[in-house]
């Protein structure tokens, strides 16, 4: 059966392989699991957003895996999904952005805004326009906006870990007080993962949650409540998307952002992951189209669950390393997450205390700004727009702000710069889009 529906001998591996190399990467990305319930269940000043994390937990891991269970049968490639990080916190902004705007029923919003980007980004595929919306976007931008929330994600988790805190007059500033038990939880959470990560030894951000989870429990941060459990869920997300309230304008560039974030993800990590095991027959990716429509029904089953945007995950890579090569390896990975909801109550222990997880958003961001070295710094209107949104989306501590800064600089730099004609007739319209929505909307909310 297997070797009908994932043609082993043709790609020359074998059902062991392809086991060790799905646990591989489960492993590597099995931090998500963590990380989600806690990120999207409170916002970046520590408030509730309304998402109850235990629904976020089965909905992360139920996604997951049917998304990963689908590419494995449908694309028939080693590559697993789950939500993504990046369109996480921007899940969050979005939801904070939302409240801000007056929405009694922000997050429900949130998730309608999820829902319809996936259908969009479902049509688009369908449709095979991607192409346009791909060269839309110079490489330059698309690295500057990792980069920037691969900078906003390390900042959240250098707060979370105590190391840096709010300093009127400075904004923010060093702990001067390092010796406490925040403190210490995350350095050595970092050291671990960082070390391990360094080693290319594989789980090293999940050896790392363990290792500063160690140390918590022995402080008394943290209390053992057993390892096997269903999640408990007190509010349940499952189709509480608020379809009507995204269809309106102040919506649209959430859903026009999330699009663009889910398309460039989905298409970096395929052809990523694809170069890496040998996929690309000249210069294409097979199966493609069944692939990125993998990814769309994934975000659009997210939404319905209660979750941000499902991407496909570059640390498949980890997998492929280990010598997968076909659907096999994420049939494996769909297995294990699901496997991963009988264990929620170390997921609910590790997750409920920040500096334990804290590690893995700084090695995260790390891994995300080594983009750095793909901006064209020669040519100024490539890299100076680039530089303007990595920098602007923590410093504007919203990921939203920062694309805005890059989407309507990017446009106006090239015309003073005389290469107007180089810029895709879509950015100009996006640009158009976000300095209405800043004049009509913004200003009236602020």
């Amino acid at each position: 059966m297997f070797e009908r529906l994932f043609r082993l001998k043709e790609n020359g591996v074998t059902i062991r392989v392809e086991i060790l190399a799905g646990v591989t990467t489960f492993l590597t990305m099995a931090y998500i699991i963590f990380l989600q319930p806690l990120v999207l269940s409170t916002d970046f000043a520590g408030q509730p957003t309304g998402l109850d994390a235990g629904a976020v937990l089965l909905a992360t891991c139920v996604v997951s895996a049917f998304a990963t269970i689908f590419m494995g049968l449908y694309a028939r490639y080693p590559i697993a999904l789950a939500p993504g990080m990046g369109e996480n916190f921007f899940f969050v902004g979005t939801i904070m952005a939302l409240s801000a705007a007056g929405f009694v029923n922000a997050w429900q919003t949130a998730l309608g805004v999820i829902f319809l980007s996936g259908i969009i980004f479902f049509v688009l595929s369908i449709l095979r326009v991607r192409e346009v919306i791909i060269n839309a976007i110079s490489p330059s931008m698309r690295n500057g906006i990792a980069i920037g929330i691969g900078l906003f994600i390390a900042f959240i988790g250098l707060k979370n870990g105590g190391v840096i805190i709010a300093k009127p007059g400075t904004f923010v500033g060093l702990n001067s007080n390092l010796i406490t038990v925040d403190v210490v939880v995350f350095f050595v959470g970092l050291i671990v993962a960082g070390g391990l990560q360094s080693r290319h030894v594989r789980g090293s951000i999940l050896w790392g949650i363990g290792a500063a989870a160690a140390v918590a429990l022995a402080c008394g941060k943290i209390r053992y409540n057993g390892i096997f459990g269903l999640p408990v869920i007190e509010n349940p997300t499952v189709f509480k998307m608020d379809i009507l309230s995204a269809l309106s304008l102040t919506c649209a560039p959430f859903i026009v952002v999330f699009v663009f974030m889910d398309l460039f993800d989905t298409v970096g990590t395929l052809v990523g992951v694809a170069e890496q095991a040998g996929f690309m027959k000249d210069n294409k990716l097979p199966r493609a189209s069944q692939a990125l429509l993998v990814d769309a029904t994934a975000t659009v089953a997210g939404a319905c669950m209660g979750t941000s945007t499902v991407t496909s995950y570059i640390e498949s890579a980890a997998g492929v390393a280990y010598g997968g090569r076909t659907g096999l390896t994420s049939l494996v990975v769909g297995i294990l997450f699901l496997a991963a909801l009988l264990v929620s109550p170390l997921v609910g222990m590790v997750g409920n205390y920040p500096p334990v997880t804290a590690c893995a958003l700084v090695v995260v961001g790390a891994l995300m700004a080594r983009n750095v070295q793909r901006i064209d710094w020669d040519d100024y209107s490539e890299s100076i727009p680039a530089f303007l949104t990595a920098v602007s989306i923590p410093l504007t501590f919203s990921i939203a702000d920062g694309l805005a800064v890059g989407f309507i600089s990017y446009p106006m730099i090239k015309l003073v710069a005389g290469k107007g004609k180089h810029v895709s007739w879509l950015m100009y319209i996006l640009a158009g889009v976000l300095i209405a929505y800043f004049v009509l909307v913004r200003t009236k909310v602020t």
